[in-house]
């Protein structure tokens, strides 16, 4: 009888190396679980028939790898993908179904390519591994969990389902931000076209005039020389000088832990940021312990796709204080990086064991409040925007008429 070395996650989320005789990896995986752990890799000792899932990654290394894919596209795959293998379909049939549908591009090359690895005995998980630029750990990982627990087309509809959530909260945050954006944006080309245009001519009238100006209409005028060079060039640079600055800082793990924390301290727009990353980091939870993952292995899969590095680096403090021995609760609640009713929540769903369905609802909430935030965010920037206006052409057009009204009033009295 073959024997098979595996690496599993033990039933207190300690990983265990060791080995097993098996008649194949389905049955090594099999008495792997029977032990109560939970298998993480299976290969063969000495690989006699077949491709094992060593040999299968071989063959694998020297082909071609697909691009990233963007989110609607692979939300819609998945979605397919889990009708498919629900209605009884082989997992390589399904797959051939849904490259013929895609059009040429990095999503169809990655269906061909798992569906080749899968055809050569490679399981899906590892399949969609290989192709780590369209498929991240989170997504092998849920395939992985549901492969191993029988269970493949309701992960699939639980991963469908989790991704459409998360692309809908982006695009209504993206959509909310996307009008005082546009209005910023032209506010400040009308007002460097009137600065680099109008006030020039308005200059040479003034020194044709001979006579003194008024001190605004002086600052107008300097503020105008400054726009016209260097204050164009350092305005258009600006955007791209912080983009690079914030790129460059967030290279290494300090500056990130840095930049994330200095964005959510900022009053109103921190709160939206803290409550994405909570509704992202519940979710993510929820829908890895749903599908069957270890809590240890959900939270090391939950900090590397958080986003947000405060978070990560206070998931790294939980992770260590649930393998010691504590509950989920007490160190999120010592790690201080969510709300009190998170916690409580999440300490409910602990003693009732329904930890999946709290951590859902919770992102359900922070869903709902971050869209609120973002609705009274863009409702206070309005009317700051019309204020900020006002202001400024108010500015302009007294420090303008400021001295034709001098002129006048001379001419009158003469």
């Amino acid at each position: 009888m073959p024997t098979f070395i595996y690496e599993a996650m033990n039933s207190v989320g300690q990983q265990v190396k060791s080995q097993i005789e098996a008649t194949s990896s389905e049955d090594a995986i099999a008495k792997i679980r029977a032990q109560g752990e939970f298998p993480t890799k299976v290969k063969e000792k000495a690989a006699k028939k077949g491709v094992t899932p060593a040999a299968g990654r071989a063959t694998t290394a020297g082909r071609r790898r697909a691009g990233r894919i963007p989110t609607k596209m692979l939300t819609q795959f998945t979605r397919q993908l889990s009708t498919l293998i629900d209605a009884g379909l082989p997992i390589v049939r399904s797959l051939r179904i849904l490259e013929q549908q895609q059009k040429p591009g990095p999503m169809r090359l990655a269906i061909r390519l798992v569906a080749e690895d899968v055809e050569e005995g490679i399981t899906l998980s590892e399949a969609m591994g290989a192709q780590s630029k369209a498929f991240n750990r989170l997504y092998c990982n849920m395939i992985r969990a549901g492969e191993l627990g029988g269970v493949l087309d309701l992960v699939l509809r639980r991963l469908a389902e989790f991704l459409e959530r998360t692309q809908a909260l982006k695009r209504r945050v993206v959509g909310a931000m996307l009008y005082p954006v546009a209005v910023i944006t032209f506010s400040v080309g009308i007002v460097m076209a009137i600065m680099i245009i109008v006030i020039p001519k308005f200059e040479t009238i003034f020194l044709e005039m001979g006579q003194a100006l008024p001190p605004t209409t002086e600052a107008l005028i300097a503020i105008s020389r400054w726009v016209q060079f260097p204050g164009f060039i350092v305005i258009l640079a600006m955007p791209v000088v912080i983009y690079l600055v914030l790129k460059l800082l967030k290279m290494s793990p300090q500056g990130r832990y840095g930049v994330d924390a200095f964005f959510m301290n900022i009053p109103l727009f921190g709160q939206i940021i803290r409550k994405t990353a909570v509704a992202r980091f519940s979710r993510t939870m929820g829908t890895l312990l749903g599908a069957g993952v270890p809590i240890l292995e959900a939270l090391n899969i939950t900090r590397e796709t958080a986003g947000n590095e405060v978070f990560s680096k206070a998931m790294i403090t939980v992770h260590d204080g649930i393998r010691e021995g504590e509950s989920f609760a007490a160190p999120l609640r010592q790690a201080k990086i969510v709300e009190p009713m998170v916690v409580n929540m999440i300490d409910v769903g602990e003693e009732t064991g329904k930890q999946d369905q709290m951590l859902d609802k919770i992102a359900d909430v922070y869903d709902e409040e971050v869209q609120t935030l973002v609705d009274s965010m863009v409702s206070l920037l309005e009317p700051v925007m019309v204020i900020v206006l006002g202001l400024i052409v108010g500015f302009i057009v007294i420090s303008l008429f400021m001295p034709m009204v001098s002129v006048l009033s001379s001419l009158s009295g003469g």
